[in-house]
């Protein structure tokens, strides 16, 4: 819970300087960074066309294989943030993604479990934020090792 509420707090706060800031398309060249800030691929999570209320076997197995698809995205160091929203109905969490594309983006969210069974879907975008994002994340977890 704690880092889901930071996650979603990062978010807004590096969200707001960009906020008028163009997607390119996925085939465009990644243009020239505004000083301090790289460009990332922000995922929507949603509510996919199978999603379904309540927890059953099946979906907790698709559960814990969408969670260790994370963590190994995380370890492979491509997922910078990942996170759920509390209360957000529709609205499930956010990706970071640090890719070059948005095609390797959709690439990546194609192999998560929850995804591929039609539970989750991702809305995908570049994004603008703080070059020392991997920095600040990295920083974070190091205390929750303590």
């Amino acid at each position: 819970m704690k880092r889901a509420r930071l996650l979603l707090a990062l978010t807004v706060l590096f969200s707001l300087p960009v906020l008028a800031e163009t997607a390119p398309t996925p085939t465009a060249k990644k243009p020239e960074p505004p000083s301090g800030m790289e460009r990332y691929v922000f995922g929507l999570i949603k509510k996919g066309p199978a999603w379904t209320p309540g927890s059953t076997p099946e979906t907790q197995e698709i559960q814990k294989g969408h969670m260790a698809n994370i963590e190994r995205l995380a370890k492979e160091g491509k997922l910078i943030l990942a996170g759920p929203f509390e209360g957000g109905e529709d609205f499930r969490g956010i990706f970071v993604f640090k890719v070059p594309t948005l095609d390797e983006a959709k690439a990546l969210c194609e192999t998560d479990p929850a995804v591929k069974a039609g539970r989750l879907k991702v809305d995908l975008i570049y994004w603008w934020g703080p070059s020392v994002l991997t920095d600040v994340v990295k920083a974070w977890e190091a205390t929750q090792k303590k």
